[in-house]
């Protein structure tokens, strides 16, 4: 009949202990479980506790962090401006192309011509744009991405720079002088379509 006493207060001292390890604000209940209705917090797992202000929140699991962190590389970004850029350049080439009245096969004369191969000089025109504009995409995504994850940071500077290394670069084939020139240019091009999709968005 002794036992029957301890075993209760013993439970009750477990009890107790189990709810003051679970409080979050004070150490009473009450004035616990009246907070956190009014704080509106929810308890994760790993002992994370969210407030849920903005509706309910979910943590990522490792799969979804690991596909978020693939898609913000710097590989897929590049590469998706390559294809971008190709898809572009492509069709700014076969617009070019089409409008063009002097277009005609070297070494071939204009009465002579048939459709195919002023489809076949077409694209060719498409595909020379299309490669230029993915190179260029490839450069430019690749070093934008390199300077944002060097300096921390996310502004119209890393557009900036990532104009001008890629203007120089393209520009050195033709020499200095050239490649400084297309260093500015291109950079004040970055800058000024930075500015305004910043603006506008």
């Amino acid at each position: 009949m002794s036992l029957l006493p301890s075993l209760l207060k013993n439970s009750n001292e477990e009890t107790n202990q189990n709810k003051t390890e679970r409080n979050v604000f004070f150490e009473n209940s009450e004035l616990d479980s009246l907070a956190r209705h009014f704080v509106n917090m929810q308890r994760y797992r790993e002992n994370i506790i969210i407030p849920k202000n903005l509706g309910p929140v979910a943590i990522k699991t490792s799969e979804e962090k690991m596909v978020e962190s693939f898609f913000e590389s710097c590989f897929f970004k590049s590469f998706m401006a390559c294809v971008m850029g190709y898809g572009l350049g492509a069709a700014i080439g076969l617009f070019s192309s089409s409008v063009n009245p002097n277009i005609a096969v070297p070494g071939v004369p204009e009465k002579q011509q048939t459709a195919r191969e002023i489809f076949r000089e077409m694209r060719k025109t498409t595909h020379g744009y299309a490669k230029n504009f993915s190179v260029i995409g490839l450069m430019f995504a690749g070093v934008e991405c390199t300077i944002e994850s060097c300096r921390g940071k996310s502004d119209w500077r890393n557009g900036t720079y990532a104009g001008g290394i890629t203007g120089g670069l393209i520009g050195l084939r033709a020499g200095v002088k050239a490649g400084i020139l297309g260093a500015a240019g291109f950079a004040a091009f970055s800058t000024a379509i930075d500015y305004y999709m910043r603006q506008r968005f």
